[in-house]
Parts: structure tokens; C-alpha cells; sequence
């Protein structure tokens, strides 16, 4: 259950991950006002209490359950990722955590629940949207497999062509590109982009 409370929090960071993924910079570390020094460890202000288990109703007990498995199904090198996300906004002064918060919340949840998909894929996932957000249910382990085995540069092409495609050809644009063998998407992705 431990695990369970502690991901009412991974949106957040994740948000805080893509600040600083699309400024390139570090967040910075407030100073010790009395030395002017960086503070040796900082505890991670509460935002938040999550609730106990016991106390949510079946919507909150979804919505753990489902960041549970979102975090669950992340690689090693996503998750590290998120745990330094978490340390960078732990760092932040709490009305810098709240307008974090305040931002991420004001997201279309769509783009939001994107997130969960981890740093690289929320970062695109707004673009990759059209394409991706409507996948059955046969198809979605293969389409997260794909989507994670693809780097930035194919991901940007992807979301390129997620953009381009009309409703009624995204399902046969998917069906094609998970039927090619992964050493072929890149020639696919570079072809259709127009490369």
C-alpha cells in the first residue's frame, strides 16, 4: 500500500520533469538564508496528504491502481528519471511546487494521463495524441512496447505524422507501423515524414 500513496504524486513530477526538460536547465536550489550555502538534504514539503487506502472511494482506488501500473510498466532509466524530477522539486520553494501543481491540474486530462507514460512520451504526448489516443485494447501493450523502443528523433517524426493524419486513416497508419519489424521503422518514419 506504501507504493500505492506515494504515485498520487508522479504527475507532479513529471510535470516538474518537463519543465525542465523543455528549458534544459536544472531547477535551482534555494540557498541557506543564513550561510547563503546549498542546504546539505531538504525534506520534501507535503503538497499534499495523500489519503489512506481505506478512506478513498472507488474512483480514487482506480486512479491509484492506475498510476500504480503506469509506474509499474516505466523502464529502470524512466523511473530514475522521475526519482531526480522528485528530488529537483522537493528542492522548490513550496509556492514554486504549488504553481507546478496549479499548472499541471490545469492540463486537458488527456495530456495529463499522457504522462504516465513516462518523461520521453509525456513530453510528446500531446503531439503523439491523435494517433495514439484512441487504442484498442488488443493493440495497446504492442503500441507502448513500440512507442518506448523509439528514440526523440523518431518520436518527433512520429508525432509529425501523428499531426498530418486524418481521423480516418490513423487506425490503418498504426496497424502499419506495428506491423513493420523494428529494424524498418526508421525508413517508415523518415518516408512519411518526407525526408
Amino acid at each position: 500500500m506504501k507504493n500505492k500513496v506515494r504515485h498520487f504524486r508522479v504527475p507532479l513530477l513529471l510535470l516538474a520533469l518537463s519543465a525542465t526538460a523543455a528549458t534544459a536547465q536544472p531547477l535551482p536550489a534555494p540557498l541557506d538564508e543564513t550561510t547563503g550555502a546549498l542546504p546539505a538534504a531538504m525534506p520534501a514539503p507535503a503538497l499534499e496528504t495523500p489519503r489512506p487506502w481505506n478512506e478513498l472511494d472507488a474512483a480514487g482506488r482506480d486512479e491509484v491502481r492506475a498510476r500504480y501500473a503506469a509506474w509499474q510498466s516505466l523502464g529502470p532509466e524512466a523511473r530514475e528519471r522521475i526519482r531526480q524530477a522528485r528530488t529537483r522539486l522537493a528542492s522548490l520553494p513550496v509556492d514554486q511546487q504549488r504553481a507546478l501543481r496549479t499548472r499541471f491540474d490545469a492540463m486537458d486530462r488527456l495530456h495529463r494521463d499522457g504522462w504516465r507514460l513516462g518523461p520521453q512520451l509525456g513530453l510528446q504526448y500531446p503531439a503523439l495524441q491523435p494517433l495514439f489516443g484512441y487504442v484498442p485494447a488488443e493493440q495497446r501493450a504492442r503500441t507502448l512496447d513500440l512507442l518506448h523502443a523509439l528514440d526523440s528523433e523518431q518520436l518527433a517524426q512520429l508525432a509529425v505524422i501523428s499531426q498530418r493524419s486524418a481521423p480516418q486513416d490513423r487506425s490503418a497508419l498504426r496497424d502499419e507501423l506495428l506491423s513493420l519489424a523494428p529494424s524498418a521503422r526508421a525508413g517508415w518514419l523518415r518516408a512519411r515524414v518526407g525526408r
